[in-house]
């Protein structure tokens, strides 16, 4: 079983980070939502998530994944966290996968993974920063084990892509199918 960290700060995207962890826990992937300080974490509207665990708690532990959640200032707070810097580079180091989603690239741009690499964030984040990531406009964009996403609405499609690199296409499928998403066009 695939084995997800999820890192929660104050002023984060609710949207996102619910998405991403009960679409992940659909598809069986164990998922711990870290929170960087004790206690409830106030998203960026106001709801609180309770997370399973701090952070400091899981930095000696090893994942396949880490997902970053955007929202204001959250991503700013995942960004500044020396801890969540430090998790960013060992899980890519050891062939993890890395997925921001809104604003949260950013935290990828500083620790140094976006380089050569084609990206996307919320208007306004990467597409400003000096670097050598290639910017697209796309929902959701994968560039080896480096994923990202532009905001909320992108978020069950972000979510999706994350099942599918860890879990396959089938299992993809599967979750997509309960979820009574409308057919593509």
């Amino acid at each position: 079983m695939s084995k997800v960290l999820i890192p929660l700060a104050q002023g984060c995207e609710e949207l996102e980070a619910v998405t991403v962890a009960d679409i992940l826990r659909r598809a069986g992937v164990d998922v711990l939502l870290a929170g960087l300080n004790s206690g409830g974490v106030r998203c960026s509207r106001g709801v609180v998530l309770l997370p399973d665990i701090l952070l400091d708690d899981v930095l000696a532990q090893t994942f396949d994944m880490v997902v970053l959640p955007g929202g204001m200032p959250g991503s700013e707070h995942l960004k500044n966290d020396l801890r969540v810097q430090d998790i960013l580079k060992k899980t890519a180091a050891q062939g993890g996968y890395i997925a921001a989603i809104c604003a949260a690239p950013m935290a990828l741009h500083a620790a140094g993974l976006l380089q050569g690499k084609a990206v996307t964030s919320f208007p306004g984040v990467l597409d400003l920063l000096p670097g050598s990531h290639r910017y697209s406009h796309e929902a959701v964009v994968v560039d080896g084990r480096i994923v990202t996403s532009r905001g909320p609405g992108t978020a069950m499609d972000f979510a999706l892509t994350l099942v599918e690199l860890l879990c396959g296409k089938h299992q993809r499928d599967e979750v997509e199918a309960e979820l009574q998403r409308p057919a593509r066009v």
